[in-house]
């Protein structure tokens, strides 16, 4: 994923206050003698303090999207361009950089530390980011997340719903102006995930962060600001949900 040479350049936005610009985005995949096309063209922009929802089914490109964005994967064609930093052809210790300042992930394997407790998982990520109140802040979001009397456990005393809820609480103590959250409530019982997407809808508004859920539950995506279908690596439809956004109450599922 890039070389070790190129340094990330801050570009001037052309989209007004977007914090996410793709344009012409492609990426392929050489499968023996197959080429696979995970995302064909997609050119789109996200603002700042937007809630977003990327629906498709299996193999739509959805995690792709995420891996783009976050730089985990480089693109075959195109330019990334996120908080004015364009990441297209950066070097991989600029990226690392980038990936601990400027986005959060929330990943459906949750990528906890086996050796850390919960707190520790996320005081790491809080204080990798950069932030000087770690701990307290750390403190602060498990609370959010109900973990509060899970505060010493590691990983494998942990369910899986637990789990999931620290790695949510890790990614909303950095602060980064970008989060990005493959199936966030995917391991979570109703209840739980209606309180998550609370979480996370309340974040993105009082922290101005961009959100990006990726999920293949539609219902979900009735609470979002803006849901972006995919099919076949391209976009079928971007724009606010049908009927209009609805309360996390209505929620069903």
């Amino acid at each position: 994923m890039g070389s070790t040479s190129g340094a990330l350049e801050a570009v001037v936005s052309t989209t007004g206050q977007s914090v996410i610009q793709l344009s012409g985005i492609s990426r392929s995949y050489d499968m023996g003698a197959t080429t696979v096309t995970a995302l064909d063209d997609v050119t789109l922009a996200i603002e700042p303090g937007e809630f977003v929802v990327v629906l498709g089914p299996s193999g739509s490109g959805k995690t792709t999207l995420l891996n783009l964005i976050g730089a985990l994967d480089s693109p075959t064609s195109g330019s990334i361009v996120v908080a004015g930093h364009d990441i297209t052809r950066a070097g991989r210790v600029d990226l690392a950089r980038f990936r601990r300042q400027t986005v959060s992930f929330i990943f459906q394997t949750f990528n906890l530390f086996p050796g850390l407790t919960a707190l520790e998982n996320v005081q790491f990520g809080a204080d990798v980011s950069g932030r000087a109140d770690g701990r307290s802040r750390a403190l602060e979001v498990l609370e959010m997340v109900n973990l509060s009397d899970r505060l010493q456990h590691f990983p494998h005393e942990l369910s899986g719903g637990e789990q999931q809820r620290v790695a949510i609480a890790r990614a909303l103590s950095t602060g980064s102006p970008v989060l990005l959250a493959d199936e966030p409530t995917g391991e979570l019982d109703f209840a739980t995930g209606v309180q998550i997407l609370e979480l996370l809808h309340d974040h993105t508004h009082r922290e101005n962060t961009a959100v990006l859920i990726v999920t293949h539950n539609r219902e979900i995506s009735r609470v979002a600001d803006r849901v972006i279908e995919l099919g076949s690596g391209r976009i079928l439809a971007d724009g606010p949900p049908p009927g209009g956004t609805a309360q996390i109450s209505e929620l069903q599922w």
